[in-house]
């Protein structure tokens, strides 16, 4: 008797504590257009990335993550919602999901937080360009400076790109660091720290602090001094033959883009420079990890502090003969992933397959919260996150336009095109996703009947495009068998761009 009363006092004061506990900070971290060419991911074997390597070391990391769309506005839309982008029907880069009647009173992540006692604040890119960054918006409560590529050269690095565009140049030349949008994102996240810990005994409110970098995402300026830590960088390996046995809907992902493709590289003898770059824009980003990671330990607030760092996509340089994103392959999907802080354990791997719409559950569940009145449409990483063996129970499924998705699991990747084509990689034997193994000259029945059980998990309700909708929109006609591409019909036969 006096056992159990002693067990049931132990319990009751314990429960108190954890309940009287404060709740967590968190500190959202996301980089924008950045691959697996990451230290811990193994991604490029000349990246440094020595700060970002650390944060994963510190808490668990998911080397099977990706995207649920290889594009800004409809992957970002979908991690704040937490809902597919086959749900929304936002596939381009706009429309701002606040402009759909279904969803402008749809309650995302940082307004969920909010709503549960968070103090929320910005600054940079965590939703696409300007949405949700403007004085009127509401998003957030407290706004930093946003996201930019500048400061520009007086002109452009990389002339005579086939679709000319502002964005797409990459390169060194003689600027300041301290003036680059990254920098000042950075400085702004240090000040909010210090502001925090500052106010820490004043306000019993804890912060959600979301930080976007723009880089690596083109252009990729940067100055000497990250350039030349990339001497004699190494480009991406590559299979010359590698789009023999990819079918030609494939090509439509991707058709009339300004991001250039691996011939134009090749001819210009540009592809060590593009690469030298992206590898030292992602160690600039890095740099500016380590300076938010100092001052939260500085500052005492790594003690109480959830760090979640993210990108929303990959990104090709080179690979499938094509640089930029629009893809359903592992360089277009497959993102950094780390979770650390208190309740997070250390020194962890995920090898099973984890996407960006779980970040919204899981957060809810770390915090012990209801998730919002909205059904939220991923998966909870906890259960990884304690114990890594523990099986997931979908694959990672990322999409680009109405019936266009892959699926991943931890060995296989399948894709099926919105006019039936298929692709299917075997990881283990092919990382690089050079063997379709759908292909008719290797096809078997055993691979036939694999790729029917991924199949199983294609997502069944596919919305057209939002109204709205505008740029890499991309949508296909099975009664005609047509393809559209912001919105004019692709001749059958029509020579691919730049290629053919």
């Amino acid at each position: 008797m006096k056992l159990l009363f002693y067990l049931s006092l132990v319990f009751s004061v314990s429960t108190l504590a954890l309940l009287s506990a404060p709740k967590p900070n968190i500190l959202f971290i996301a980089i924008d257009d950045q691959n697996d060419w990451i230290g811990c991911l193994d991604g490029h074997p000349d990246s440094k990335t020595p700060h970002i390597d650390a944060l994963a070391k510190s808490g668990t990391l998911f080397t099977n993550a990706h995207c649920q769309s290889p594009l800004c506005n409809p992957s970002r839309a979908s991690l704040m919602l937490g809902l597919r982008p086959d749900a929304t029907g936002i596939y381009g880069l706009a429309p701002w999901f606040r402009n759909l009647d279904e969803f402008k009173n749809h309650v995302p992540l940082q307004q969920h937080l909010a709503n549960n006692g968070y103090h929320t604040a910005s600054a940079g890119k965590i939703y696409h360009g300007s949405y949700g960054n403007k004085k009127k918006d509401t998003e957030w409560q407290e706004l930093g400076p946003r996201a930019t590529g500048a400061p520009f050269p007086k002109e452009r690095l990389v002339k005579d790109t086939p679709q000319p565009h502002k964005l797409v140049d990459w390169g060194v030349f003689p600027h300041k660091d301290e003036d680059k949008g990254d920098h000042k994102i950075a400085s702004w996240t240090v000040d909010f720290l210090k502001r925090q810990a500052a106010n820490d005994q004043k306000s019993d409110k804890p912060f959600f602090c979301a930080t976007g970098f723009f880089l690596p995402h083109v252009p990729c300026f940067v100055t000497p001094k990250w350039y030349d830590m990339h001497r004699n960088s190494r480009v991406p390996e590559i299979l010359p033959t590698d789009r023999d046995d990819t079918p030609r809907f494939s090509w439509y992902l991707h058709w009339k883009l300004p991001e250039v493709r691996l011939k134009f590289l090749q001819e210009r003898n540009e592809w060590e420079n593009l690469t030298r770059s992206y590898l030292a824009c992602t160690t600039f980003v890095d740099h500016q990890v380590g300076r938010i990671m100092a001052t939260l330990k500085e500052t005492g607030l790594d003690k109480n502090t959830v760090i979640i760092l993210w990108s929303d996509h990959g990104w090709h340089i080179g690979e499938k003969d094509i640089t930029g994103k629009n893809t359903l392959w592992d360089d277009g999907t497959r993102v950094p992933l780390i979770f650390a802080g208190p309740g997070v354990p250390t020194g962890q791997t995920v090898v099973e397959p984890a996407e960006l719409l779980d970040i919204y559950p899981t957060i809810c569940d770390l915090l012990k919260l209801d998730p919002p009145s909205h059904m939220l449409q991923g998966l909870s990483l906890l259960p990884q996150i304690n114990d890594p063996a523990t099986p997931r129970e979908q694959p990672a499924i990322t999409t680009h336009g109405a019936h266009n998705h892959g699926v991943r699991t931890k060995d296989w990747r399948y894709i099926r095109y919105a006019d039936g084509s298929e692709e299917l990689y075997h990881h283990p034997k092919d990382p690089h996703e050079w063997h379709n193994l759908l292909a008719p000259s290797i096809v078997t029945e055993a691979f036939k009947k694999k790729a029917s059980s991924l199949a199983k998990f294609l997502p069944e309700d596919n919305r057209p495009p939002a109204p709205g909708s505008a740029a890499r929109i991309i949508t296909y006609d099975p009664e005609i068998k047509a393809v559209v591409w912001e919105g004019k019909p692709i001749e059958k036969g029509a020579p691919i761009p730049e290629i053919e």
